[in-house]
């Protein structure tokens, strides 16, 4: 997962954020995910089928942003409770055990996908977005990975008091390292 968050500063009163049937809407949230982050064709029906599947865990929940009078979907988040079982989990324990964070897996809201149409950025529909989900859970903490760069979106997460908890961290096929981050909820506010 690689968010492409806003950054705040721009007034979002042009978006509405709120609950989105992402099933419904999956090939929706997929073409802003392929814009804001670059997917392939066959990497769209891959993820079409792990989105779905990963709707039908316990707890999980997801958010959009829309334009008021189109109803178009320029944004979306959606995570759930972090479950071990999980193949994400699998993958970044090992990373998190090493650097001693190893319990963030437990407790922990995932946040599994973030994404904003470029044409959107940096109006703070992103944290918009993700302060709106973390708020609504009951785990006392998120986690999420990010590409392991100085990017935008991990700015932000940084602002919202998201920390490096395991960097370097090699998801297979994955052409670059990501970090994985948490954060004590609620999130920090500016």
């Amino acid at each position: 997962m690689t968010p492409s968050p806003g950054e705040a500063g721009t007034e979002t009163q042009d978006v509405h954020v709120g609950p989105l049937d992402l099933a419904a809407r999956v090939d929706e949230a997929l073409a802003v995910q392929t814009e804001a982050f670059g997917l392939s064709p066959e990497e769209v029906n891959v993820r079409r089928h792990i989105v779905l599947r990963h709707l039908a865990t316990p707890g999980a929940r997801a958010l959009g942003a829309t334009l008021p009078a189109t109803g178009e979907l320029v944004g979306f988040v959606y995570g759930q409770p972090n479950d071990r079982g999980q193949w994400w989990s699998s993958v970044v324990e090992p990373y998190l055990r090493r650097t001693g964070n190893e319990s963030w897996l437990d407790g922990s809201f995932t946040i599994t996908e973030l994404h904003v149409l470029p044409a959107h950025q940096h109006r703070g529909i992103g944290r918009r977005l993700i302060t709106t989900i973390t708020d609504q859970v009951s785990e006392p903490r998120s986690i999420l990975s990010a590409i392991d760069t100085d990017s935008p979106a991990r700015a932000l997460y940084h602002q919202l008091g998201y920390q490096d908890l395991a960097r370097r961290v090699v998801f297979p096929a994955a052409p670059r390292p990501y970090a994985v981050m948490g954060a004590p909820l609620p999130l920090l506010r500016p």
